[in-house]
């Protein structure tokens, strides 16, 4: 399993002394992440940590080998459907040979040769669920229902890994970004909502028209330990396969943890 940027965070010494050249121990993490950097760049880490990021890097890197295969695929589909067809299913418009869409506030568009137009950056875990929405969302509305990933009919075997990759990883940011979900409003048009699952904050985001995601939070109390969850409504396998599901929660994530390291959001991440 691909270790994350706060798993590889955890490796270091935290104590943000630069000798790597980057910012912080946290900003490190993530440029290793992202394959940018060596982890034993960083003179502090001990040999057995170097070689465990070492393996996870290379399955890292044959998953996006993979990642670039699907992208491919979804793209020749892209440009063999009748894309002006597909605008009342997504929730879309159609113009000038472009379907527009709706992701997270922004317009993001793709023309009839699979091509993506946007000026937000979309990276490839959110450009995939994206193109294969485009292609197979039946524009079944959202009921307002909402269900944890587990509890969506294909999300039992794959929760563990989402509960990880998406909610452990989301909570950790919640936990140490005070202004986490008041820049999810701002940046990307969350709507804050109340009285879900008592909750502390409860917010809305929709990285696709037919396809929101409510995210609850609950702030650590009188010994008890902070927790967050994501909820879908019920329909989203109708517009979104569990797999792309679990697919646009990562890249979510991966785009709210580099909001973070551009804050400099370094302190030490939970053990679990």
């Amino acid at each position: 399993m691909t270790l994350t940027t706060p798993e590889i965070y955890k490796l270091l010494p935290k104590t943000n002394c630069k000798e790597c050249r980057a910012n912080s121990c946290f900003a490190f993490a993530a440029l290793v992440f992202k394959g940018d950097r060596e982890i034993d760049e960083c003179p502090y880490v001990d040999k057995k940590s170097i070689a465990l990021v070492k393996k996870n890097n290379s399955q890292h890197n044959s998953i996006e080998t993979e990642q670039d295969k699907l992208l491919k695929s979804l793209k020749d589909q892209v440009a063999g459907i009748d894309l002006e067809s597909r605008a009342i299913p997504t929730g879309g418009t159609f113009s000038n040979n472009r379907l527009t869409l709706k992701v997270m506030g922004k317009n993001v568009a793709i023309d009839t040769s699979g091509k993506i137009f946007t000026d937000i950056h979309v990276n490839a875990w959110i450009a995939a669920p994206f193109m294969d929405y485009v292609i197979n969302a039946k524009g079944t509305l959202p009921t307002g229902v909402w269900s944890p990933f587990r509890e969506l009919p294909g999300g039992k075997d794959r929760y563990r890994l989402f509960e990880q990759r998406c909610e452990g990883s989301l909570k950790h940011l919640a936990d140490t970004y005070p202004d986490l979900f008041e820049d999810l409003m701002v940046l990307f048009n969350g709507q804050q909502v109340h009285d879900h699952y008592q909750s502390d904050i409860s917010l809305v985001l929709h990285p696709l028209p037919l396809v929101p995601i409510l995210i609850c939070y609950w702030k650590p109390d009188e010994g008890m330990a902070s927790d967050l969850n994501l909820f879908f409504d019920e329909t989203v396998e109708d517009n979104l396969n569990i797999q792309q599901v679990y697919t646009l929660g990562a890249g979510l994530v991966t785009m709210f943890e580099k909001i973070a390291v551009r804050h400099g959001i370094s302190t030490t991440c939970p053990v679990h």
